[in-house]
């Protein structure tokens, strides 16, 4: 039986990898086992939960995208979807303790759809990625119901320059209920929360919180044109004093 083939790999799989595990560096072959086998038990019991996460997040999918004809469509063609799955499978195993496999997993998923999702991400119910490419999102983020992410968006951390001294720190944002995230914006900081039902345009830098019910976007910003010798125009600077503001 297929359930069968799955239970004897996975057991065999996780202890392999057990071993990286500092709870279990140091274990016989028989506590590693046994180990493996609890483990297995544990995530198949979460199976389930993970399929009924992912059938919201595939009628978020159709929900929010027009060109979405079917949902049989979504679930073979959606990259975003593909990469949501991988890590909520992921996630589950990251909270079990597994070492590697996780983040092999989510690795894999980077690799195909260009989009960069770590396995100790919290991702709440009815999440939809559209279009997906070079979205990056780490470790300690939290993300709420119904949010709505487009490509390029970074949820990120200020810095990382504290190495191993911040694990288990929480760095990355939090994203609330409700909340659409535009192309190219950048969110970082653990302590950056941003509200319910807050949207945030393109290109926007946040390091700080955001009130619920906000309106994020970039201020009009003037162009730049440089001319030749040969072509004398007047020539404009582009002003970046304030280069994003609320509209509550």
């Amino acid at each position: 039986m297929l359930l069968e083939d799955v239970i004897y790999n996975l057991i065999s799989q996780i202890a392999i990898v057990l071993k990286y595990s500092p709870q279990y560096e140091k274990a016989d072959s028989e506590v590693i086992s046994q180990a493996s086998e609890r483990i297995t038990f544990d995530f198949l019991d979460r199976l389930p939960k993970i399929r009924s996460f992912i059938e919201t997040d595939v009628q978020a999918a159709f929900d929010g995208d027009p060109a979405a004809y079917n949902k049989d469509e979504i679930i073979c063609t959606y990259p975003g979807l593909f990469a949501t799955l991988t890590n909520r499978i992921a996630h589950e195993l990251y909270l079990l303790g597994v070492p590697l496999i996780p983040r092999i997993m989510t690795e894999y998923a980077h690799s195909v759809t260009g989009i960069d999702i770590h396995p100790g991400t919290t991702i709440g119910k009815y999440f939809f990625i559209d279009h997906g490419t070079g979205i990056v999102i780490g470790e300690t983020t939290v993300i709420g119901d119904n949010v709505k992410i487009y490509q390029g968006v970074t949820l990120g951390a200020l810095s990382t320059r504290g190495g191993q001294n911040l694990k288990n720190v929480k760095r990355h944002p939090t994203i609330c209920d409700n909340v659409t995230i535009y192309s190219g914006a950048s969110i970082l900081g653990g302590d950056t929360v941003v509200g319910k039902d807050v949207v945030v345009g393109g290109n926007a830098f946040i390091t700080t919180s955001i009130p619920e019910g906000a309106r994020v976007s970039v201020k009009s910003q003037e162009l730049m044109y440089n001319y030749d010798a040969g072509h004398p125009v007047e020539r404009k600077e582009l002003e970046m004093d304030e280069s994003w503001y609320y509209m509550i």
